[in-house]
């Protein structure tokens, strides 16, 4: 997803995954894992992104940060959605990380291998790591954390089958695979793979989350579940002189427009919100700018498949021959996506997004797809998508007319963010909008969310099944990087575009709008941001 720039930019993701919006264009498309033996590290000082020039810009202050949801838990082994996700990245760190271009980087490890054979992972820690608490960081800590994982299971569950976790020294982790999974190493980058205290700390999991404790830049100052968030500066974080402000605080705004609003008046300093028909007003505003990325988002139209229509193939085939996305993108993306092929954003290795044939715009292909279907003569139904986001509901009124078209009637029903989530969680829609996202620079990470009808979301919530789509899905996490890798996921992708359980649309770049005395946000291609280099004009 995308994800340097002195000011680049965000979308708004309805989920992390998912996710969501879990998101996508820097990410340089190499392999990420698989090779054995030590990998070349950055030091702590160069772990981190660099901010751009900010010499002329004051340390210290206040940064507000305006988004649309607001963050609920700091459970991360709970959570998945990108109001949490983002918050909890911000206070736990993983052993690696991925950078602003979708690279894995040794992160609280200086350093890790991995043996031949790809089953043992070894890890060793930075020298002098603390907890925003002073405490040390050891080896148990990331045992114990990592074996909480692996009980509590959760949406980001550690899919590989660990055999073991164990403390070499205190300063030496070592995880054992039962078998070869190739993803392993991406998916250790997941802000769910974060270190916590062993034992919490001493306290219940209740009162650890409520006042958590992690290596990150910030810690939790004060927390609103329905409002706001405010996190104070980590004066134990182990990259020096960083972060450079005193405090982040998470601003609930719930309308984009509103988001907007408050940036130009400068009440926020920057807003994850921003809508993309608003990008070019921002960048060319006088104290406003566009900060941006390539994402590892994929924009798309999901089906139910358990709906009496949407189970039917030949209704989705036919609404997606019916749609053009061509055209759906370059009327409201403003330059700032790239039209979907496959359910891989462009930015993300195997995406197969040049040689899927996808069913795209022709009308009388589609009227003759629903002629094959149960319902010939079309039917009634309803599109849900979440209130507040102006480009979801130019996409539904795009949709909605490309069903007129053939016979389906699309009633747009437009609720709460958080109503949303619930509806789609409970399978309680026909068909939604929203966006898939990846978690780490891995092609599993999206498939495995969205193709998995065992998994946590039950093929994102569209309970699609296809037996040979789950084989291919398995194989190619335990094929390494290559030819065969290659093939497994094409054919893979070509089964998603032809029975489209959902469809693609585009995928965008991640746009944040910045006052434009702000310098040196990091935009990440997953849409979290990182504040550790953020000056602030005068």
């Amino acid at each position: 997803m995308q994800f340097t720039a002195s000011i680049k930019k965000t979308l708004w993701s309805g989920t992390l995954a998912v996710l969501l919006m879990a998101v996508i264009a820097g990410c340089s498309g190499q392999n990420n894992t698989a090779a054995s033996g030590e990998t070349a590290q950055p030091s702590a000082s160069q772990a981190a992104d660099a901010g751009n020039n900010t010499s002329e810009q004051a340390a210290g202050g206040t940064f507000v940060y305006g988004r649309p949801a607001a963050v609920t838990s700091f459970d991360l082994h709970n959570q998945i959605t990108s109001n949490n996700a983002f918050a909890i990245d911000k206070v736990f760190e993983s052993l690696v990380a991925f950078n602003s271009e979708g690279e894995i980087v040794d992160w609280l490890a200086a350093s890790h291998t991995i043996s031949e054979d790809g089953l043992t992972y070894t890890f060793v820690l930075r020298d002098g790591l603390k907890f925003s608490n002073g405490n040390a960081v050891t080896a148990k800590d990331a045992v114990f954390s990592l074996e909480r994982h692996l009980k509590v299971g959760g949406p980001l569950a550690i899919a590989a089958k660990v055999d073991s976790v164990t403390a070499q020294d205190d300063k030496t982790l070592v995880i054992k695979l039962q078998e070869p999974y190739t993803p392993f190493i991406s998916e250790l980058s997941n802000f769910s793979n974060g270190i916590i205290p062993a034992d919490f700390g001493g306290a219940t999991e209740e009162e650890f989350f409520k006042n958590p404790v992690g290596t990150g830049p910030f810690a939790v100052e004060a927390w609103d579940p329905a409002g706001d968030v405010t996190f104070v500066k980590n004066a134990n974080y182990w990259q020096e002189g960083k972060p450079a402000i005193d405090k982040l605080v998470y601003k609930l705004i719930e309308d984009d427009s509103q988001a907007i609003n408050q940036l130009k008046a400068g009440e926020v300093n920057a807003v994850e919100a921003l809508a993309l028909q608003n990008a070019e007003e921002l960048k060319n505003g006088a104290d406003t700018a566009v900060v941006t990325n390539g994402s590892w988002v994929t924009e798309q139209l999901f089906f139910n498949t358990l709906d009496e229509h949407f189970k039917d193939v030949h209704v989705r085939r036919a609404l997606a021959l019916a749609l053009d996305r061509e055209g759906l993108t370059k009327a409201l993306t403003f330059g700032y996506a790239k039209t979907a092929n496959s359910l891989l954003p462009t930015t993300i290795p195997y995406n197969a997004n040049d040689t899927i044939k996808a069913l795209n715009y022709d009308v009388e292909a589609a009227k003759a797809e629903l002629a094959k279907s149960a319902f010939p003569n079309g039917f009634s139904t309803k599109l849900l998508i979440a209130s507040g986001n102006s480009t979801r509901a130019q996409e539904a009124q795009i949709i909605q007319a490309a069903g007129q078209a053939i016979g389906i009637k699309i009633e747009i029903e437009s609720i709460e963010l958080a109503s949303f989530r619930e509806r789609f969680f409970a399978y309680d829609f026909a068909a939604m909008l929203n966006s898939g996202q990846a978690d780490s620079p891995e092609a599993n990470s999206i498939l495995a969310f969205q193709t998995d009808p065992e998994g946590f979301s039950k093929s994102y919530w569209t309970h699609y099944t296809n037996d040979e789509v789950t084989k291919l899905l398995y194989e190619g996490q335990k094929t390494a990087d290559g030819d065969a890798r290659v093939e497994i996921y094409t054919k893979l992708l070509q089964t998603l575009a032809d029975e489209v359980p959902y469809i693609p649309l585009y995928y965008p770049d991640i746009l944040i709008g910045a006052r434009s005395s702000v310098e040196g946000l990091t935009v990440l291609p997953n849409g979290s941001v990182r504040f550790e280099d953020v000056r602030i004009g005068q």
